[in-house]
């Protein structure tokens, strides 16, 4: 398999609008080159009667079911509130008047 070549990055560099320097392409050139090995070598294993997954265990949503229950009255919420007003929390204002 022939390896990634270093006007293969520069020509990478230049779509990514990056500038990479002479040191930079040949680093970049064999790390890219062991990366496209691993992902040839993982295609190598993969077998068509095998499904893909997303996880090696099954999985499954585990839920409550949907119960009504009563909730809290205006004036039950409002008790602890340090200021109520028309059965609402009153909150100093932040903004001004536009």
């Amino acid at each position: 398999m022939p390896g990634i070549t270093r006007e293969e990055v520069a020509h990478l560099a230049r779509l990514s609008r990056l500038e990479l320097g002479a040191e930079e392409l040949d680093h970049l050139a064999a790390q890219l080159d062991d990366i496209i090995g691993a992902v040839a070598r993982v295609a190598e294993v993969a077998a068509d009667d095998i499904p893909p997954t997303s996880h090696p265990l099954p999985l499954t949503n585990v839920m409550r079911p949907d119960v009504v229950r009563p909730g809290l009255t205006p004036e039950e919420a409002l008790s602890g509130a340090p200021a109520a007003e028309e059965q609402r929390f009153r909150v100093p204002r932040i903004l001004g008047e536009e």
